[in-house]
Formats: C-alpha cells, sequence, structure tokens
C-alpha cells in the first residue's frame, strides 16, 4: 500500500475502540484508587489532562486484529497507560517543564516531590496489575520495556547539550525512551492472543509507529502552534536536546548558521530561538525530517498488512497514515 493512500481520509482510527477506551478509562480509575489522597489528586490530574491514548489503544487494535476479546486487555491497557503516565511526570520534572497538553504540569501545580512520588506510586501499580495477568511472558516484555525506557531517559539526560550527536545517537535514545513502550504495547496483542506468528509483525508495528510519532513530535517544536502544541515552543533548545530537526539544519547550513545552533544547543538559550527556527525551515532541515518519518510510518503500514484483514488492521495501518498530519 502507498503511504499517501490514506493520509486524506477524515475517518478516525481510534473510533472503533471507543467502547473499548471506556472500559479502560474505568479500570483505569479504579486502580487509581490510594488511602492517600494526594496520589489520586496528582494521577488522576494528569491522566484526565487528555491525550489519545495511543499506546493503550495499540494493545486493543492488535488483539482486536487477531481475535482476542478476553477482558484482561482493558488491565494490560491501563497498565502500559500507567507506566506512559509515569514517565510523563518523571520527564516534567527533569526537564523543568511548565506546560503540557495545554494545562500546567503536575510538577508545576503540585511540586516536584509529589510528581516524582506518585510517579513511583504509578509504576508500582503496573507491576502488580501485571500479576493478575498470571503470565511470565507479558511481565518480561513489559518490565523490560520499562527498563529499556529508563535507560533511554538516562542517556538522553547525557546527551543533553551535545551538539556533536549523530542521527544515530538522536535515533537510540527515542527508540528507547518512545518506541520502546509502543512496540511493547503493539507486541503484547499478539501474545494476550497466543500468537507468536504475529509477534514480530506487532513489534514491528510499534516500534515504527512510535519512532515516527516522536520524529513529529519533534518537528512540531520549530514548526507547530503553541496553543495547538499544548506545551512552549522550543522547549527542546532550551533543555540542550538535540533532535533531528537541529542535527538535519546543522548538516545542511552554512558554518555560521551551524555555529548559531551549536551555540544555541551547548548552551540551552531561546534567545535566538527565532533565527534557529528560521534556518531549520530555510536548509529543508523539517523536510528532511519528515521524509524519515514518513519512512517509519510506512514501515509500520507494511508489518500492519500482515495481519489478518479486518477492521482493526484497518484502523493499525490508517493510523500510520495519519500520523504524517499529526499537528499535537
Amino acid at each position: 500500500m502507498i503511504l499517501t493512500d490514506l493520509t486524506h481520509t477524515p475517518k478516525d482510527p481510534l473510533a472503533i475502540l471507543s467502547t473499548d477506551m471506556e472500559k479502560v478509562d474505568v479500570c483505569i480509575t479504579e486502580q487509581l484508587a490510594s488511602k492517600i489522597p494526594l496520589v489520586g489528586q496528582v494521577s488522576q490530574y494528569i491522566i484526565s489532562a487528555g491525550g489519545k491514548r495511543l499506546r493503550p489503544a495499540l494493545l486493543l487494535l492488535t488483539s482486536g486484529a487477531l481475535g482476542y476479546q478476553n477482558p484482561l486487555r482493558y488491565d494490560m491497557a491501563a497498565v502500559v497507560e500507567f507506566i506512559h503516565t509515569a514517565t510523563l511526570l518523571h520527564d516534567d520534572v527533569v526537564d523543568e517543564s511548565t506546560l503540557r497538553r495545554g494545562k500546567a504540569t503536575a510538577n508545576e501545580t503540585f511540586g516536584n516531590p509529589a510528581s516524582v512520588l506518585v510517579g513511583d506510586f504509578l509504576y508500582s501499580r503496573a507491576f502488580q496489575m501485571m500479576v493478575k495477568a498470571d503470565d511470565m511472558k507479558i511481565m518480561q516484555i513489559l518490565s523490560d520495556a520499562t527498563n529499556v525506557i529508563a535507560e533511554g531517559e538516562v542517556l538522553q539526560l547525557m546527551n543533553m547539550h551535545d551538539a556533536s550527536l549523530t542521527e544515530q545517537d538522536y535515533l537510540t535514545v527515542i527508540r528507547s525512551k518512545t518506541a520502546k513502550l509502543f512496540e511493547a504495547s503493539a507486541r503484547l496483542g499478539a501474545v494476550l492472543a497466543k500468537n507468536p506468528d504475529a509477534e514480530i509483525a506487532c513489534a514491528t508495528y510499534g516500534q515504527a509507529l512510535g519512532t515516527a510519532f516522536q520524529v513529529i513530535d519533534d518537528i512540531l517544536d520549530y514548526a507547530g502552534d503553541a496553543e495547538v502544541l499544548g506545551k512552549n515552543l522550543g522547549d527542546d533548545l532550551r533543555e540542550g536536546k538535540v533532535t533531528l530537526p537541529l542535527i538535519a539544519a546543522m548538516q545542511r547550513g552554512t558554518p555560521a548558521q551551524t555555529e548559531l545552533i551549536k551555540n544555541a544547543i551547548e548552551n540551552g538559550s531561546i534567545e535566538q530561538l527565532a533565527e534557529v527556527v528560521s534556518i531549520v525551515r530555510s536548509t529543508g532541515a523539517l523536510d528532511v525530517t519528515h521524509q524519515y518519518a514518513a519512512l517509519e510510518a510506512q514501515r509500520a503500514i507494511d508489518a500492519a498488512q500482515t495481519l489478518p484483514n479486518n477492521s482493526f488492521t484497518e484502523s493499525l495501518i490508517m493510523l500510520g497514515s495519519q500520523l504524517l498530519q499529526r499537528k499535537y
């Protein structure tokens, strides 16, 4: 299938999950219960902040594509959402972020200590819930994914303000930090369905989709609208994060342009954000980055096309295609 076949369709690829996601939400609400009021307040604050909940959606779509309908899938979908939410809480503390999805971050509202500790609560609650599956393979996939994500976070921290990072360095971080949970979520659908033949395809789909998702996210930091994104533009630059648009711009810019971006990265300065954005756009760096995201999206689509032909698989394919029109 050609990637652009579905890019202009108005259909929502996640509409097929509307009833299932309601049941996941019920599960999430039940599992947020705690004797400590602040735990529930912080957890509910960030989980109710919005977002498409792509990771639990991937688990539900792949399990649906493979004919698995056991209610256990709702618990496992909640697990991956809890793991993701815990990483958001910790990320915002590390990055000193103040805005997420158009709202003040949890650390901005409740303080850093509460955010870190509630993130720990969500991690531990996720592992409590994994036990319900009584499946060592599920626990292995999720525990390995959680460990890889943590390693990716540490690696990103080590890479801050290093303008010499390569495209491969960048990909190593995002495939650990972001794509790994996408990969685990999609793969779990095949594991729940007891379909080992589909595991590689599901895992490949998740990894490719997660990689494309993060690449697009990094594009939006230099090409998006702050109100639509719900976060401050230039946050990556302020934090000293070297993303693919910056790498591509430094590779294609003049020596003076490259030096300007390099200094901005090394100093974590957004004083020249307008100039950096102008260089990123004028050098064609956004086009190069978008092309890479398109290749990853196509890789996801190719993997999905090996799954049984049904409405869930169609939604997986459509999700990969529509990702390139993402604005938030």
